[in-house]
């Protein structure tokens, strides 16, 4: 499935040619690919994509068909997992200190180069991860993106003790686990109204969920914010001690509203996080090996990719959506 042209904000399939991998590629048999906000942001043009057709999709379980020279690292047949960060220069100052994330001629997984919606796709070997095998196709996809960046939001937090999490989506349910499982309190802030999400919060066994237009029973000491919403910045701020953290951690958010300097008076602070490494895909499978963090799913059939992202967009989905390529 792919976006053909700028504006159009519909996908649509297509045949496309996929040439034999090169040097250090995999070609994969997709098995299922995560639908992410982030794919919403490409086919709605908040990204600007650079190349059309545009095959979206970052979040993609597969296994390796076959490998292209100097590619020894996964043995046709073995089950893979391809993350948003495509590659990186490898030779840029921050590829040297270990913020691959921040490179400036970094690709992308369905954004500036072909993603998961699709039956076949081709990866760079060394920005894939082998997956646990304790999870199924469906429960692994998510991780890959939803996953990956709820655990790097969560380190830039720090040690938080009282968590907002802000926006309950693939994210929020997710990361909610892991912090939960770390002995942190966690308040869950969802639109306003919205039952569902809130109701798969409590299930999940966080300590307060509301809508983000409420005040939650105790103050936070850091806060996610999932929602691409920038007056969310504000409103976690207002429900802040001071030293807290409050983590941006979409790709892209509309513009935060001008604030009163109080809000952010007392060493509170704001960051946004940027992609991701692999060594935080390295830390966060191996946790992910060693506890439960089962994903609520719905998965939906490639050729109705276009439903899948207008339940997202529309904020009917609970959890996250998944879609089977096979």
């Amino acid at each position: 499935m792919a976006l053909l042209r700028a504006g159009e904000a519909r996908l649509h399939p297509i045949e496309h040619d996929l040439p034999p991998p090169g040097p250090g590629e995999l070609r994969l048999r997709v098995h299922v690919c995560g639908v992410c906000r982030t794919d919403l942001h490409v086919v709605d043009g908040d990204l600007p994509v650079q190349r059309f057709p545009c095959i979206p999709g970052h979040e993609v379980v597969g296994h390796v068909l076959d490998c292209g020279p100097s590619a020894t690292r996964f043995a046709p047949g073995t089950r893979v997992g391809v993350p948003w960060l495509h590659d990186t220069c490898g030779a840029c100052r921050w590829c040297a200190s270990a913020r691959e994330n921040l490179c400036d001629a970094a690709r992308f997984t369905g954004w500036t180069v072909d993603g998961g919606y699709a039956e076949v796709m081709t990866a760079r070997e060394d920005f894939c991860f082998a997956l646990p095998a304790r999870y199924r196709d469906e429960q692994a996809a998510p991780l890959l993106c939803a996953g990956l960046i709820g655990w790097r939001a969560l380190g830039m937090a720090g040690d938080a003790q009282s968590l907002g999490l802000y926006g309950f989506g693939a994210a929020g349910h997710l990361v909610a686990q892991v912090a939960l499982q770390q002995g942190r309190r966690v308040y869950a802030f969802t639109r306003p109204g919205d039952r569902a999400a809130q109701d798969l919060a409590r299930s999940l066994g966080v300590h307060w969920a509301g809508g983000s237009d409420e005040t939650p029973p105790s103050p936070i000491d850091g806060a996610l914010i999932f929602a691409p919403v920038g007056a969310l910045v504000p409103a976690a701020l207002s429900h802040s001690e001071p030293g807290s953290t409050i983590v941006c951690a979409g790709i892209h958010m509309s513009d935060l509203p001008a604030m009163p300097y109080s809000l952010l008076w007392k060493e509170r602070s704001v960051r946004s996080v940027a992609n991701l490494t692999r060594r935080d895909g390295d830390e966060f499978f191996a946790w992910a090996g060693e506890h439960e963090l089962p994903s609520t799913t719905e998965v939906f059939p490639l050729a109705d990719a276009n439903e899948a992202l207008a339940r997202l967009r529309d904020g009917r989905l609970t959890g996250a959506a998944v879609l089977d390529c096979r």
